[in-house]
């Protein structure tokens, strides 16, 4: 237990974090607002919740998403327009909220977007700490079509970049949310 193997490696897995001036019941009411998400978000320009009281456990989100043709310009990603569904898999106010991506049949996969929030403490009293998280595990329903047709060495380029890609994502997230608290709060 707990080796590292290729089998319990997850494909993907990133983390960025930043501080922000504002309480972690402050900040998890925006980053629990998934219809706003287009304020901060990279590619995810908003979308509605479409079953279960919003952001609960069990809900789901659809979102719209709109994606340049420089992302990883090689492979064959979708571009432009698309939508998805996400499910809430955890909501605790003040601490974590998580959303797993859901495949075509309605289940969730094992892709799952996180916000975890502390407080601040000792001189940094008065500022929380917001961690953001990405980790695929196996391959989404997408991933397996966008690298169906690419051999060892493509798939092992896309994932490199595609990392890269979410990396990078995470980080500019992080950056807007906290213009978006700040400026609110």
């Amino acid at each position: 237990m707990g080796e590292n193997t290729a089998e319990n490696t997850p494909l993907f897995r990133s983390r960025a974090e930043i501080r922000i001036s504002a309480t972690p019941d402050e900040i998890y009411s925006v980053i629990s607002d998934l219809p706003r998400c287009g304020e901060w978000s990279p590619e995810c320009q908003g979308g509605s919740w479409v079953s279960g009281a919003p952001a609960e456990v069990g809900s789901v989100f659809r979102g719209e998403n709109l994606r340049s043709p420089e992302v990883v310009a090689w492979a064959p990603v979708v571009r432009g327009t698309w939508f998805t569904h996400a499910e809430v898999v955890a909501a605790e106010p003040g601490r974590t909220f998580r959303w797993a991506m859901r495949d075509t049949g309605g289940r969730a996969q094992d892709s799952v977007w996180a916000f975890d929030v502390t407080p601040g403490a000792g001189p940094d009293a008065d500022r929380s700490v917001l961690v953001h998280h990405f980790r695929m595990g196996a391959a989404t329903e997408g991933i397996r079509g966008i690298t169906a047709g690419m051999d060892e060495d493509a798939k092992r380029r896309f994932f490199a970049e595609w990392g890269e890609k979410v990396a990078a994502d995470l980080g500019v997230t992080l950056e807007r949310i906290k213009r978006v608290v700040e400026k609110d709060h």
